[in-house]
């Protein structure tokens, strides 16, 4: 069983970083959602495997500015996170590219940070439901 230290969450939200940063090991980007996705792939090749999805949630690339995704280390490169990822960041640039991220307001800016953590949250709590944590 994987402990807390073993999971990885790198992020661009602030309010993912104040929870989890004594509890997992955070790496915290403070960039846009794309550089988040390019950091994940960058992990992937280092030998990391996606434990969540990296467009998890309803929200697309082009409407919310953060992104939380969750990772363990393993032994080799795990190919179907790479291709996941690699999707993923095709997918976010033809998004950004068809309508760029609007100027939001502080209120928005503050519901997509809190959508964000509840992601991150329900993967946490949730983790015995995923196998991929059984993996350890």
């Amino acid at each position: 069983m994987l402990e807390s230290r073993d999971l990885l969450i790198i992020t661009n939200n602030n309010r993912v970083l104040e929870k989890y940063q004594s509890i997992h090991t955070i790496e915290f980007h403070d960039e846009t959602y794309l550089e988040v996705l390019v950091a994940v792939r960058n992990k992937i090749h280092q030998n990391y495997k996606l434990l969540t999805h990296p467009m998890a949630g309803s929200l697309k690339p082009n409407q919310t500015p953060f992104k939380s995704v969750i990772l363990m280390e393993t032994e080799l490169t795990d190919y179907n996170s790479l291709m996941l990822i690699e999707n993923a960041i095709e997918s976010a640039n033809k998004f950004l590219k068809f309508k760029s991220l609007p100027k939001w307001s502080e209120n928005c800016i503050y519901d997509f940070k809190t959508l964000d953590l509840s992601f991150v949250e329900g993967a946490i709590t949730n983790k015995s439901l995923n196998p991929c944590y059984q993996v350890i």
